[in-house]
């Protein structure tokens, strides 16, 4: 089935509001991290806030060491290449695994050869403070990648200036495909602390990074779509953010000064590679973090392929519970489906680096033995704590799945009905497909409602989604949010929303179930499906998954919000209910590379496997 574009929300790379002219201004004020909300309005969300939250938490996660990690230093000698760049060649870590007699924890050393082929840009002139001044790179368009070296400091708006604070602004484009870029400042140590921040062309902003891998140094990664310019700038910490990226000179002061190197890549390096294999048992729980000199990683399956690959850390999402590394310069996070020889990559990055490489069994087989984790799924209304979202939020009241039954056209009497085919999708599509379909044969989940059950909210193994409430009453900007992003399940009492206020919005908007429905609609087996489909969404996250690519034509339950019909289930007639509707599942799909990752994402799997019974 091929994706399709309805109305004003055209799909991009990047799903956002703001492309489609809606607003997304959340009413009070909880910013919430874009990448566990559906959808996720990446173009109005408050970066700063979501920045100063993801570097608490990772700064956090980075301090945690393994305890007597198995050391493996790389065998290529250090300023040489070829030895181990490419997968067929990687080094061997034997001792590394879950196995009884291994070591799951490992600190791997190693070092990349300089890229010497990246070409260094002439010194730009001053000033290049804004975004209409800002310096060509060719990134993206006529080149793989650049170096750049620059001072803060040297311009007319830096402490011999102004002092409004001095920034410089780089270009990066994308012609007929999408680019995915990674850049990295290397500063003289106790000197500039460097602040990257990313733009568009109408001057919103799109990411920062501040202090990578508790470095002085910063790193950002970022796809860009087809046909569209975007705009790096280098600063000095958070307020050097001008308040007009379009006007030199509106910074907000001077911090630190100095000189700073700025290596912007796309893709894998085409210089130094280093790649290290390692065996791993169905449903290991792999991740690594890398530090250093390193600034991408990548991991392959036996059969070569790219399953995920990263040019960031994004372990502020994990589970507060969940014991994977974090706080290096990119992180990569995997479930391994089957048995076999994997093999994880250095891809980008100078000289030495420092990767923690630790592997897990799923957090509900080490719970007690017959352990059985249970999805409550909760129609009846709740009270939640909006704080685990994002700063900003509180105790809130939302209102249960009743109140929106008028707006659906619907009596008291269809909640029945409705709850059951909401309960039925979710079933499906994370009970009987993932038995019918997955690797893990220990696969055991219970899928409670707060119609037939009692509420065993608050007891160990216990998740809820709570479908109900409004935008107004959790304060979130959204149709569903989870709470985090849990590879191999360790957060076991986790809370996801599905709000219900803009999904029973009168017909029109592509996000109202209203606009599918028609003559021959079956309404309850439509709606059903849809909230079912998005409940699983949220499911999905705190199972493990990232969101799936967009534009291609793989429609799956882990694709972001930028196509609703696809979500819903609504077949080529345009109308829900029908027989043409299909049935939309986990999948093996490619990650979204609008999220700054790479490769290809089994979501069906990493559900199955985060699901198993104890054994503890």
């Amino acid at each position: 089935m091929a994706k399709r574009v309805f109305g004003i929300l055209a799909v991009t790379l990047l799903t956002s509001a703001l492309l489609s002219g809606q607003s997304t201004a959340a009413p009070a004020g909880i910013q919430p991290d874009p990448l566990l909300m559906f959808p996720s309005h990446f173009g109005t969300v408050d970066w700063a806030a979501v920045t100063r939250d993801r570097a608490a938490k990772t700064t956090t996660r980075s301090q945690v060491s393994a305890q007597n990690p198995l050391p493996y230093a790389e065998k290529e000698q250090a300023g040489t290449s070829g030895a181990n760049d490419s997968p067929a060649a990687a080094e061997h870590i034997a001792g590394f695994g879950t196995p009884r007699g291994k070591n799951p924890k490992v600190r791997l050393t190693g070092d990349l050869k300089p890229d010497t082929s990246i070409p260094t840009l002439p010194p730009a002139a001053e000033p290049d403070d804004a975004l209409g001044l800002a310096n060509e790179t060719g990134v993206g368009a006529t080149r793989r990648a650049a170096r750049a070296r620059g001072v803060i400091g040297d311009g007319p708006y830096g402490s011999a200036g102004d002092g409004t604070g001095d920034v410089d602004f780089y270009r990066l484009s994308a012609a007929a495909t999408p680019v995915t870029f990674a850049a990295r400042t290397l500063t003289p140590e106790g000197a500039l602390d460097t602040f990257l921040a990313l733009f568009d062309a109408a001057g919103n902003t799109w990411g920062l990074n501040d202090n990578a891998g508790g470095s002085s140094d910063s790193t950002l990664s970022f796809t860009i779509p087809p046909g569209r310019e975007y705009f790096l700038m280098v600063g000095s910490g958070p307020f050097s953010v001008p308040d007009d990226p379009q006007k030199p000179g509106t910074g907000r002061g001077v911090q630190t000064e100095g000189p700073y190197d700025l290596v912007i890549t796309s893709g894998k390096s085409g210089g130094d590679l280093d790649y290290y294999s390692f065996d791993l048992r169905a449903g290991d729980v792999l991740g690594a973090s890398v530090a250093g000199g390193g600034t991408r990683l990548a991991v392959y399956d036996p059969a070569g392929r790219e399953v995920f690959g990263s040019s960031q850390d994004l372990t502020s999402i994990f589970a507060a519970t969940s014991p994977m590394p974090g706080g290096g310069n990119a992180v990569v996070d995997f479930v391994a489906p089957k048995d076999g020889r994997y093999r994880l990559g250095v891809e980008a990055g100078e000289g030495a680096y420092d990767v923690k490489l630790e592997a897990f069994r799923p957090g509900t087989e080490t719970a007690p033995r017959g352990s059985v984790h249970t999805i409550f799924l909760d129609f009846d209304g709740a009270r939640v704590n909006t704080a685990i979202y994002g700063s900003g939020g509180g105790i809130r009241d939302l209102s249960p799945l009743s109140a929106f039954l008028p707006r659906w056209g619907l009596t008291a009497g269809d909640e029945r009905a409705l709850t059951d085919a909401i309960v039925a999708t979710v079933k499906e599509n994370l009970h009987r497909d993932l038995i019918a379909k997955g690797t893990n044969p220990r696969f055991a989940l219970r899928v409670l409602n707060s119609r037939d059950h009692a509420d065993p909210w608050g007891q160990p193994n216990v998740s809820r989604v709570v479908v109900g409430g409004t935008i107004l009453e959790s304060g979130i900007q959204t149709i569903g949010i989870a709470q985090s992003i849990d590879a191999g399940n360790f957060g076991k009492e986790e809370t996801a929303l599905v709000l219900l206020d803009e999904i029973s919005s009168p017909a029109g908007p592509a996000w109202s179930l209203n606009t599918y429905l028609g003559p021959g609609s079956d309404k309850i087996a439509f709606l059903g499906r849809a909230i079912g489909n998005v409940t699983s969404h949220e499911a999905g996250h705190m199972s493990g998954s990232w969101h799936t690519n967009l534009t291609n034509d793989v429609v799956g339950i882990m694709d972001p919000g930028g196509d609703p019909a696809a979500m819903f289930g609504v077949g080529p007639d345009g109308r829900g209910g029908t027989p043409d509707d299909p049935d939309v599942d986990l999948v093996e799909d490619e990650i979204s590379q609008s999220e700054g990752f790479s490769g290809i994402e089994d979501t069906l799997n990493r559900s199955a496997w985060a699901f198993v019974r104890g054994t503890g």
